[in-house]
């Protein structure tokens, strides 16, 4: 989280599709937006929604390939 805004990570597709939905805009920290994140503002946070998002973000995770570990790295 940045002060009480959630970053989501969900994949370029996802992303797009939840853009109209309200309290919801594209992740931009260098004024540029990211491609697969978006911003949730509190608001779309309430209730079962932190949950749903979170669900959304470790689907996501759970579909990209493992990371190789720095000692695994020449």
């Amino acid at each position: 989280m940045i002060k009480d805004t959630l970053m989501v990570r969900l994949g370029a597709g996802a992303a797009e599709e939840v853009l109209g939905r309200p309290h919801v805009r594209p992740m931009d920290f260098t004024g540029r937006p990211m491609k697969g994140m978006v911003f949730v503002e509190p608001g779309g946070l309430q209730g079962a929604a932190l949950r749903q998002w979170v669900e959304a973000a470790a689907e996501h995770a759970r579909g990209l390939p493992p990371k190789r570990s720095a000692r695994a790295r020449p």
